[in-house]
This record gives C-alpha cells, sequence and structure tokens, in this order.
C-alpha cells in the first residue's frame, strides 16, 4: 500500500528498477554461463561481478542520475553488463544503431546528450566522420577483443578490461524512482530526423516479467524456459534485442552472444552451443536456413519468434519441414517492443498442419495487460472483422518522442498509441496486421494488401524472397509491383511463370481479384533496413 504521507521516502526494494530483475539469479544460477562468440565464456557469479566493477567505473567516469550514455557496439557480454550497469547507476543507456550513416549516428548522439560513449574498435572510424556532433562527450571508452589504438582528437578513457581490472566495484547502487529513464534509442522514419524513443525502469521490468509470463505459460509452439540456451539474432542496438536479454538474464538461462553478425559464425555458434532459443526478422532467418553451412546445425531443438514483419506461410512451412518451432509475434520500436504473439488456442491444437500454419502466421493475441482497439480515420472504434488502425495502450509504451511535442501528440492521439499499422479481428479472436497503413496499394479506389501479394507469391517453391509496393497507374491509381529474388538454382523460372501462380492463387478466392494487375520483377536482391527489414522506403525511392 503506498504512504499517505508523499514525503516519507519508498522503501529499498518496493521499485520496479532493472536492478531487481538480478536478485533471484545470483543465488539460482550462479554456475550457468554467459558465452561471448568463440572467444570467453564466463559464469553468471564471474559476469554480476563484473557489472558491480562496471558500476564503479562509471561512477568514476563522472556518470550519474541523469546522465546518457551510448553504446556502439555488437551483440556481446559488455553489451549486456552496459544494459544493466548504466540504468542501475540511474543514467540513461542509449544503444546507438552502428547501421546508420556517420551523420546519423553522431546526430542521435547530440540530440540524447551522451556524456560518455563505449565504442567498439570496429566503429572508431564512424567517430572520427561525427566528430561534429561530439562535443558534449567527455570520455570515450574502448571495447576491443585484441589491439587497439586511441582515437584521435576524443577524451580517450581507456580499454574496457582494463577498466573493469582496476574500478572498485558499486558498494551499493543509488535509489532513484522507478519512472526514471532507464534506455533510449533511435527509430528512423519515412521522413525527417531518427526520432528517440525512451523507456523507464518500471516499463523495462513490466514488460520482461510480462514476456517471460506469456512465454512461460504458453508453448505452441514456442515458450521460454529458464533452462534453454538463449542467443539473440536481433541487434542489442534494437529495442533492447525485442527486451529478451533481459529476461533471459532475469531467468538464469545460458546465454550466447555472437558478436558481429557472420552467417558461419552465427551457425557456428547455434551447432556447438545446441541453442534452443532465439528471434529474428523473417530476412535473417532465410539467410541461415539457406546457407551451405546450414546443415551443419540441428535445426529440431530450435524455438524461435519471427518479427519485425510478417511470418508468410511459406517460411513458416519451410522452417517447420527442418523441425524449427516458429512462430510470429508482433511489436514496434514504441512498444518496448512486444504486444502480441500467435500462440496456439487450445481449441485449435487439434487443427491440421495447414491450419496451425495459417494461425502462427497471424499477429496471435495480445499479451496480458495489453489493450487494443481497431480504429477508423475518426479514431473511432469500428465492429470485430473490420479493417481500422490498430491502437495500443498497455504499462511500457513509449511516453512519446524525445523533443519533440508535437511528434508525441500524433502518436498518443486520443488516448491510443496510432501503430499505423492496418489491423483486424478475425473470428477466431486473433488480431490480424492486413499492412502498414503507408503499404496499402490503392487500386481503382479500392485497398488491397501488399502482405496478401507477398504471402501468394512466396508459395511458389522457387521464390527466395518477396517485396510488394504500390506503384502509380494512370487507370488504376497505383497497381501492385512485385520484386521477387529467386533461391539458387532456380535461374529458369521467369517472372511470367510466378504471374501464372499468382493467378491461380487469386482464383480461389484467397486474395483480392485487382491483385491480376500485379507486375513482377526479378531481382538479385531486396534493399534492407538497418535492423535487416524490408525497406520499401528505398524501393519507391529507386522508381522515382
Amino acid at each position: 500500500m503506498a504512504s499517505e504521507n508523499p514525503s516519507v521516502p519508498v522503501r529499498p526494494g518496493s521499485a520496479l528498477l532493472i536492478r531487481e530483475l538480478l536478485h533471484r539469479v545470483r543465488t539460482w544460477a550462479p554456475d550457468r554461463t554467459i558465452t561471448y562468440r568463440d572467444r570467453l565464456v564466463l559464469t553468471y557469479r564471474d559476469w554480476l561481478a563484473r557489472v558491480d566493477r562496471l558500476g564503479g567505473w562509471l561512477k568514476e567516469l563522472g556518470v550519474g542520475p541523469g546522465d546518457r550514455v551510448g553504446v556502439l557496439d555488437y551483440d556481446s557480454h559488455r553489451y549486456l553488463e552496459l544494459f544493466f550497469a548504466v540504468p542501475m547507476s540511474g543514467a540513461g543507456l542509449h544503444t546507438v544503431n552502428v547501421r546508420l550513416t556517420p551523420d546519423q549516428a553522431g546526430f542521435t548522439i547530440a540530440h540524447a546528450r551522451d556524456s560518455v560513449l563505449f565504442v567498439h574498435v570496429d566503429f572508431l572510424p564512424m567517430l572520427a566522420a561525427m566528430k561534429e556532433h561530439l562535443r558534449g562527450v567527455r570520455h570515450v571508452v574502448v571495447l576491443a577483443d585484441g589491439p587497439w589504438t586511441a582515437p584521435e582528437g576524443l577524451a580517450c578513457a581507456g580499454e574496457y578490461e582494463a577498466g573493469l581490472a582496476g574500478a572498485t566495484p558499486m558498494a551499493e547502487w543509488p535509489e532513484f524512482s522507478e519512472d526514471t529513464l532507464a534506455t533510449l534509442f533511435y527509430t528512423t522514419g519515412t521522413t525527417g530526423e531518427p526520432k528517440g524513443v525512451s523507456f523507464s525502469h518500471r516499463q523495462i521490468v513490466l514488460h520482461t516479467l510480462t514476456a517471460g509470463l506469456t512465454l512461460a505459460v504458453h508453448d505452441d509452439p514456442v515458450g521460454f524456459r529458464a533452462d534453454d540456451v538463449y542467443l539473440p539474432l536481433t541487434p542489442m542496438f534494437h529495442v533492447h534485442a525485442w527486451g529478451l536479454p533481459y529476461l533471459a538474464t532475469m531467468l538464469g538461462s545460458t546465454q550466447v552472444y555472437p558478436g558481429k553478425y557472420e552467417p558461419q559464425m552465427l551457425l557456428q555458434l547455434l551447432s556447438k552451443h545446441r541453442v534452443t532459443f532465439s528471434h529474428c526478422v523473417p530476412t535473417l532467418l532465410q539467410m541461415l536456413i539457406h546457407h551451405p553451412a546450414s546443415a551443419t546445425v540441428d535445426w529440431t531443438q530450435l524455438k524461435i519468434v519471427i518479427g519485425g514483419a510478417a511470418l508468410l506461410p511459406a517460411l513458416a512451412r519451410e522452417a517447420m519441414a527442418k523441425g524449427i518451432r516458429i512462430v510470429g509475434g508482433y511489436g514496434m520500436s514504441e512498444t518496448c517492443p512486444i504486444v502480441a504473439i500467435a500462440h496456439i488456442q487450445p481449441s485449435d491444437v487439434e487443427r491440421s498442419e495447414s491450419d496451425r500454419v495459417g494461425i502462427l502466421s497471424r499477429t496471435g493475441f495480445a499479451l496480458p495487460l495489453v489493450q487494443t482497439a481497431i480504429l477508423d480515420g475518426e479514431g473511432r472504434q469500428v465492429p470485430p472483422g473490420t479493417v481500422g488502425e490498430l491502437g495500443l495502450r498497455c504499462p511500457w509504451l513509449t511516453p512519446g518522442y524525445l523533443g519533440d511535442t508535437a511528434g508525441s501528440e500524433r502518436l498518443w492521439q486520443g488516448g491510443w498509441l496510432h501503430t499505423g499499422d492496418g489491423a483486424y479481428v478475425d473470428s477466431d479472436g486473433y488480431l490480424r496486421i492486413t499492412d502498414r497503413l503507408k503499404d496499402v496499394i490503392k487500386i481503382g479506389g479500392e485497398w488491397i494488401s501488399s502482405i496478401e501479394i507477398e504471402s501468394a507469391l512466396a508459395r511458389h517453391p522457387a521464390v527466395r524472397e518477396v517485396a510488394v509496393i504500390g506503384v502509380p497507374d494512370p487507370r488504376w491509381d497505383e497497381h501492385p509491383r512485385a520484386e521477387v529474388v529467386l533461391r539458387d538454382g532456380m535461374g529458369e523460372v521467369t517472372a511470367r511463370e510466378l504471374s501464372r501462380h499468382l493467378h491461380a492463387v487469386i482464383e480461389t478466392g484467397v486474395i483480392h481479384k485487382r491483385a491480376v494487375l500485379t507486375e513482377i520483377v526479378l531481382v538479385s536482391s531486396i534493399p534492407k533496413t538497418s535492423v535487416g527489414k524490408i525497406d520499401k522506403k528505398r524501393m519507391r525511392a529507386a522508381l522515382q
């Protein structure tokens, strides 16, 4: 019960702070391991001691409540240490997107007001290219796996391991409000500069607990247990690697961090450590299962959550044929991110494999505490089965964009977080995303989903990857243009053959008949965003 006297301080341990996620693991799994690439294995006991020393070093560097600390690194044990030690110090952790241009990344560092940067040696050249944005940076710490050279013109505080070795462990972590900003990162939109998205300690803890509960009580087809072996296949700079490193650490699961994403190394780690749980965007899973070295992996041990883009039925079938347990999830940068997972309802357990594939490819059911609404253009809720914009409410959604009042008001107009996704609730109660509203194609006054056309084309066995956009059409307003990458060895397949396949699907009534207007183009690759999702903005720009 809250104190009737607001001047009475909050009791230690009663606030939802990130440090509270570490209490149980200290005694529950001190000898389980956290592995970095093929270079280092730490027990949780050793890793926790490193977190305490990192807290002491941050204090020596002058980092405290209200400060911002930027990180440019690959997925690593060091990044995981920073995930905890920086917010536990009362500072905000800025996970810098290292796939942005130097100018964009520099803008985010300046906008976030980072005072200390932890930078992997591979990204030091980026710093040299963004010096005009680094005037507020007091210290740069170098993250190195081997020899390194101090960056010129910047105050280098030394190398990470040496700094930890000489640091005095944090004796007592500071007390502060659970609403204190814990993490910050930037999302790139269709126009303008990147937008800052932040989350508090309370929001991250609630997201961790609710995602953990959902994955613990639902395991058809994918759950997450304390005895799983976890490897992230989503960058840690992107929405905390979907928040799952916090969950894996809280549970004391065995963890494997791959460093730089290299297909051969990822497959080696998956096989060597018998990884059982991961998550990624569809394009990365496609890349891995089609890699020549994929034959070395026992895929039957792997459970994987797909997000960032729709899980098309063709990919789900291909993964399931290898023995992978796969499911689609939904979230976005502004939602911390997980808000829905397509678990199988008890009433659907006995459904055919074909039916199950269709269910797993839906958006799924919202997590506990998540409210959903399907809104029309005026912000009013529409009846079930009607397509509108998906609106969300729950305790861990971002309050808005850092320093952008107008953008924040648009995001939360009418008291719902506006996702920009078209969606509806089907007759079985599953939430279904139809398309990004900006990706819906207007053909002769009717709106057609690009995802439906992509899904139909992906059924053809020669199709490795497909993306559909709308292009101007003098007669129809727009017509769909599908860019298709064929599987290796399928060079004899033509666009005409794929068109015949699409027409056959249309005749079954599964998708709108005006999808027959789809223009099909064979390409060698499809552009991707910095987090590996298909970049339809660049596809459109290339045609202008």
